[in-house]
């Protein structure tokens, strides 16, 4: 679902910034009151645990791979303009570092996958649970649902920015000029394996992290909901220490995301320009886009946008090793260890900018 460089001509790429940064604004301006102690390591934690989620690629149905985006369960604990920061940031260093998702492409990997699946999650979390207690088994099933529709919400709205390219953007001879294939193809193609392996991965998700918070640290889902009914379960949130078992968890994700590169393929949608020359990639990109085949070249602005920019890591794979899992571990820790850095950096700053505005300061 990370559209890369060279797929959404550059009104399209404006456009979904521009929808993308209303959001953002109100997502810093709600969060600078808000980014304290605890604030600070939960949303490092759930834009870790987003960053990392993705790096497990699932195959899908025809020969692609998909995964999870962990926007489902962020929005449920964080809150939804908390979530969309903590998706952003994880989307942000993938493609500035790894070259997952494009830079010309961010402000819409960012609408699609952190504001769509942060305020559908939210929503349809909210609307399902109600005021049912924190221990209650609605709310996992509630999160499961969130977690689904969200992820699907989401690829339904890239499948259509795939899809509209061909009619905005061609040469004289009717030829497109960025993603090749039009919404009668981009549709299907994106949602059949959303609809059943990366959707239901987002539900397991979801509904498990919310199980184990209820009888681990059910005072993390408070946040979400303020009309909870009583049930006594007792409110034991303690910042860091309250988080540890979640911090080894995703430690252990961690260590696991090697199993990330097993299936085979990549996602559709997301061929480099060489992949269009390539005899046996041309056909499994047709055999996953109703056997359409895909054009003989790259398109001319594919090719063009495809090397707006470099990632010092491209693909997960860094450039001085030769093991690739190594290389894929390697760079999970980085990506972690990079935005738990800037959510730390940023909680500094909104200390130092509320204290600077104190009356009398």
């Amino acid at each position: 679902m990370h559209i890369p460089d060279g797929y959404l001509g550059p009104s399209t790429c404006v456009a979904l910034y521009g929808g993308a940064a209303p959001f953002w604004w109100i997502s810093l301006r709600r969060m600078k009151r808000a980014l304290h102690t605890r604030m600070v390591p939960l949303l490092s934690l759930f834009s870790a645990f987003s960053f990392i989620v993705m790096m497990f690629n699932l195959p899908l149905p025809g020969g692609t791979t998909g995964h999870a985006v962990g926007a489902g369960i962020a929005a449920i604990v964080l809150g939804p303009w908390a979530s969309i920061l903590a998706i952003s940031i994880a989307l942000a260093i993938q493609a500035i570092f790894f070259g997952d998702g494009g830079i010309t492409a961010l402000g819409a990997n960012c609408f699609n996958m952190a504001v769509v699946g942060s305020l559908v999650s939210y929503g349809i979390y909210r609307a399902i649970s109600g005021r049912a207690a924190i221990s209650s088994h609605r709310r996992v099933v509630a999160a499961g649902i969130a977690g689904y529709v969200a992820i699907n919400v989401s690829a339904l709205i890239a499948a259509v920015e795939f899809g509209i390219q061909p009619a905005l953007y061609h040469d004289a001879a009717g030829a497109p000029l960025y993603a090749p294939y039009p919404l009668h193809i981009a549709i299907p193609a994106m949602m059949i394996g959303h609809l059943t392996i990366a959707g239901l991965a987002e539900m397991v998700v979801s509904a498990g992290v919310v199980a184990y918070l209820q009888g681990a640290e059910p005072a993390l889902l408070r946040t979400t909901a303020p009309g909870a009914l009583p049930d006594g379960t007792a409110s034991t949130a303690r910042g860091f220490n309250a988080m540890k078992p979640l911090w080894v968890a995703l430690a252990v994700l961690m260590i696991l995301t090697p199993l990330g590169i097993l299936a085979a393929g990549s996602a559709w949608g997301e061929w480099a320009p060489g992949d269009f020359a390539d005899r046996a990639t041309r056909q499994q990109i047709a055999a996953t886009s109703q056997h359409s085949a895909p054009p003989v070249t790259a398109p001319a602005g594919l090719e063009r946008l495809s090397s707006f920019w470099t990632a010092p890591m491209p693909r997960y794979a860094p450039s001085f090793l030769h093991n690739e899992s190594f290389g894929y571990l390697l760079s999970a820790i980085s990506g972690t260890g990079l935005i738990i850095l800037i959510c730390m950096g940023a909680g500094r700053f909104a200390g130092r900018w509320s204290a600077g505005r104190q009356p009398g300061s």
